[in-house]
């Protein structure tokens, strides 16, 4: 492995030579005058999709099983949900939102139609969890839904119908069938996709089509339905860097009928034939994934300058509500199920994207990772009755201290280090100031390798919790669940300035008491 700095290749050997790891150091500034807008509690949302064991063992096992469980949601997982208290979860999809017909998942389950989920693995699909499910879990966990209708293969009859059965308070046919499956309050729906991946799964629809089908479709999303709660209406939006998807989105989509537009990316290695692998990686991988997660920032910033030409008073919001890391599947799992083990790797492209969205706050209002359990970048994985916290579930929850704080724009002036081809800044930095008026400071150290001395200009104490692991793979299994987890961390003090060691491949939260 080469990894080099700004710094004499001589001076690395001599030190090694010595006997101890070389330390860098890196300097952090802030602005505290030029404040960013607040950031949204549901940047740290979450997705749920019907994909392998993401709902069926993930999250519901039914009432008769032997996993314990409330009303058949199992209990471990929402315990753990509850602690992270998860914002919002958008579901059914993904890509099987858009074969999704709302009508199999009501009414008795015994009942309900059995279908093929033809995106993911071709398994059946019993629907034994469907609308009524998915509200009361998204209630239980204290969680806001955001449901994504079906633009694809639905009609915008299917799909008023749909939210008008779970949002109406009138005595509508729609309001009188959800009384009769069993919930005579409407729910309170405050996000509502009109589609998902139009560009490809969704119907494979040119830009100039998807936004003309949004129009078409959101005009039948009657909010008077609503007893006056506010719905945001999202469209379908960009993979990637297609720009010309969302300016064709800013440029013919009815504003009145689009409080936001969505964003998806994942991050993997090089190529998305081979993702590359989830453990047992090279260093070059290591580099690979975390630059990629870095590009985030450059796919925000490209985006949103389209939407400001178009949207210059910020009316319309950009929810990024597909990210995180896609590697190849876990060896011997079933094909189109997308597991994958999760490491400190995850973790420290969890920290980099939302400090990315941290420092974008004036569109960036959601964002959604993918996925809650047991699928791709997921908080938390299960096996039979046995449940585990993986790295990015710690991560997040390290995190909730920035939600609803307002962002100040922080530097870092320190060396970068290369690996192969890849040159990456040995730290990223986010701070902002929460409602309490203290300081919430993260550090992410992107190095395999090398600790970092991180020094501020600030006066006073601080401390908090710091991620890390001995490995760039470290990860939690079941029969070593608590491998990776958080340690408490504290600064120290040179010459009345806060200073962080951080170690390498870490990420740190601390809060700070000027």
């Amino acid at each position: 492995m080469k990894i080099l700095s700004g710094l004499a290749t001589g001076m690395l050997l001599a030190s090694t030579a010595l006997g101890s790891a070389f330390a860098q150091t890196a300097t952090v500034s802030i602005d505290a005058d030029n404040p960013g807008d607040t950031i949204e509690p549901e940047i740290y949302g979450h997705f749920a999709e019907h994909l392998g064991r993401s709902i069926y063992e993930g999250i519901w096992v039914g009432e008769d099983s032997d996993i314990p469980n409330t009303d058949g949601f199992r209990n471990d997982v929402l315990s753990a949900l509850q602690e992270l208290e998860v914002p919002v979860i958008r579901w059914p999809g993904g890509c099987f939102a858009d074969e999704y017909d709302w009508r199999d998942g009501i009414g008795p389950r015994e009942d309900r139609p059995r279908r093929i989920n033809t995106h993911w693995g071709w398994v059946i699909e019993d629907n034994a969890f469907g609308t009524h499910e998915f509200l009361n879990f998204s209630e239980m966990i204290g969680a806001d839904p955001y449901v994504a209708g079906n633009m694809g293969s639905g009609s915008p009859r299917e799909m008023s119908r749909w939210f008008e059965y779970m949002t109406t308070d009138m005595d509508s046919t729609m309001g009188l069938l959800r009384a009769e499956n069993g919930r005579e309050e409407p729910w309170d729906v405050p996000y509502f996709g009109v589609g998902n991946e139009s560009w490809g799964c969704g119907g494979n629809m040119l830009p100039e089509y998807s936004a003309q089908e949004h129009n078409r479709y959101a005009t039948f999303i009657d909010t008077d339905w609503t007893k006056g709660q506010e719905v945001k209406r999202v469209a379908t939006g960009a993979n990637i860097d297609d720009y010309a998807f969302t300016e064709a989105l800013m440029e013919l989509g009815r504003y009145n009928l689009m409080d936001a537009i969505s964003l998806h990316y994942y991050t993997f290695t090089t190529a998305w034939e081979d993702k590359g692998d989830a453990i047992g990686f090279s260093d070059e991988d290591w580099a690979s994934v975390l630059k990629n997660s870095l590009r985030m920032s450059e796919l925000i910033d490209k985006h949103t300058d389209i939407m400001d030409e178009y949207d210059p008073d910020n009316r319309v919001d950009l929810y990024v509500d597909e990210w995180g890391t896609w590697y190849n599947s876990t060896e011997g799992s079933p094909a189109g199920f997308l597991e994958q083990q999760n490491s400190i790797r995850d973790a420290l492209v969890g920290g980099l994207t939302l400090n990315i969205f941290h420092r974008n706050t004036d569109r960036v209002k959601m964002a959604n990772i993918a996925q809650m359990v047991n699928v791709l970048q997921a908080s938390i994985l299960t096996d039979g009755e046995r449940m585990l916290r993986t790295p990015t579930y710690h991560l997040l929850n390290m995190y909730k201290p920035f939600r609803n704080a307002t962002p100040l724009p922080a530097t870092v002036d320190g060396d970068d280090f290369t690996i192969g081809e890849f040159t990456l800044p040995y730290v990223d930095v986010s701070v902002a100031r929460g409602e309490d008026g203290k300081l919430v400071m993260a550090l992410v150290n992107l190095s395999p390798e090398g600790a970092v001395t991180v020094r501020t200009g600030i006066n006073g104490t601080a401390s908090g919790s710091i991620l890390t692991a001995p490995a760039m793979d470290s990860h939690n299994t079941f029969d070593n669940p608590d491998n990776v987890v958080p340690a408490d961390f504290s600064s120290s003090n040179s010459r009345g300035r806060l200073t962080f060691d951080l170690p390498p491949r870490s990420v740190a939260v601390v809060i700070i008491e000027e």
